[in-house]
């Protein structure tokens, strides 16, 4: 692969879905050691000036962003658990947000979809978005789908991603998402971001 080239000014990282309980306990991410790329992508971003954003999936007390017909999310509307309202209480503290940065509650998969992320994207001017995060099947799969639509230039980071799956991770890392973005690794989009 040809080396990476990042816009200064026109680039954002956003980190996705990024729990500190599944970073911490599922097997995918703790052998890879993805908490501490994912650290490290962030701290070379904020380094390089380039813009930071979060996501996580949340819901108001009763969950009344969640219809029947969601096939996704209804079992956890039915199942009594206590709905957590605030991004900031999941996100995983090694990557947690500092003030200024993007922090996006959302309610369904897409970090895109009914979020202020894209008028966040659009205002900023960011052409390039860097995204990783849990799951590669769930929020990176339908950002990347819908980001692509949207004209943005991708770059998932291979080894920040993790998912309860890993053949499905390494079968959307290795040949879904090349279509429609630039695979890479830690490695590799921190040189980028030194070099903006």
């Amino acid at each position: 692969m040809p080396d990476l080239n990042l816009e200064r000014g026109h680039t954002a990282v956003l980190i996705a879905d990024f729990y500190a309980e599944m970073m911490n306990s599922l097997p995918h991410a703790t052998e890879r050691g993805v908490v501490d790329k994912a650290a490290a992508v962030q701290a070379a971003a904020r380094k390089a000036g380039a813009m930071v954003c979060y996501c996580a999936t949340v819901f108001r007390p009763g969950y009344p962003e969640i219809g029947q017909r969601n096939k996704t999310f209804s079992r956890r509307k039915a199942s009594g658990q206590t709905s957590v309202p605030d991004p900031m209480d999941v996100i995983h503290p090694s990557v947690r947000p500092i003030q200024g940065e993007v922090v996006v509650g959302k309610h369904r998969v897409n970090a895109l979809y009914g979020t202020g992320l894209d008028v966040a994207l659009r205002s900023n001017d960011i052409h390039d978005l860097v995204i990783f995060g849990y799951a590669t099947s769930g929020v990176v799969l339908s950002t990347v789908r819908y980001g692509a639509d949207l004209d943005y230039n991708l770059i998932v980071v291979e080894d920040c991603c993790a998912d309860s799956d890993v053949e499905v991770h390494e079968f959307l890392t290795q040949r879904i998402f090349p279509r429609q973005a630039e695979v890479t690794g830690s490695d590799d989009v921190i040189r980028a971001l030194e070099a903006i």
